[in-house]
């Protein structure tokens, strides 16, 4: 499941610039310069995908970015949070089936799916495994690095 979005800017004047996201909507961000822009959109996406998993809505699919859109990906744990969303939406599973099979209450389940709660690893393959899943890691170059 890659969950790296293609994001459109719009110029709204001299110091603001507007990012959209044609796959979800409901995420935007404006900044006064590009690069602010695309650096607080990884959170436009985490709020707006957040509201997905709270209507039990399944996470909407990545398009091709088009010539002149940038690519912002979901961070690695909302996206692996997303992932077992995403499954139990397929499956038709609920939290409370999702705990049985994990042997935990319903209450841990809804803080695994939290994207704002800092779950541990362990549980997170867990979860995946109880849906049949597994995560990969896949590490690529930046854009541009980070001075320290």
């Amino acid at each position: 499941m890659n969950l790296c979005y293609p994001a459109s800017v719009k110029n709204y004047g001299p110091r603001t610039v507007g990012l959209f996201f044609p796959d979800v909507p409901e995420a935007a961000t404006v900044a006064k310069t590009v690069t602010a822009a695309i650096d607080q959109a990884p959170d436009a996406l985490v709020v707006a995908l957040s509201a997905y998993v709270d209507d039990g809505r399944p996470i909407p699919a990545p398009s091709r970015a088009k010539r002149g859109q940038a690519m912002v990906c979901v961070p690695p744990m909302a996206a692996l949070k997303l992932a077992i969303h995403d499954a139990m939406v397929q499956q038709c599973m609920t939290q409370a089936a999702l705990g049985e099979r994990l042997g935990i209450d319903g209450r841990q389940v809804r803080r695994i799916l939290d994207l704002d709660h800092e779950s541990k690893f362990s549980q997170i393959e867990a979860a995946l495994a109880a849906l049949g899943l597994r995560a990969a890691v896949s590490i690529e170059k930046s854009g541009s690095p980070v001075a320290a």
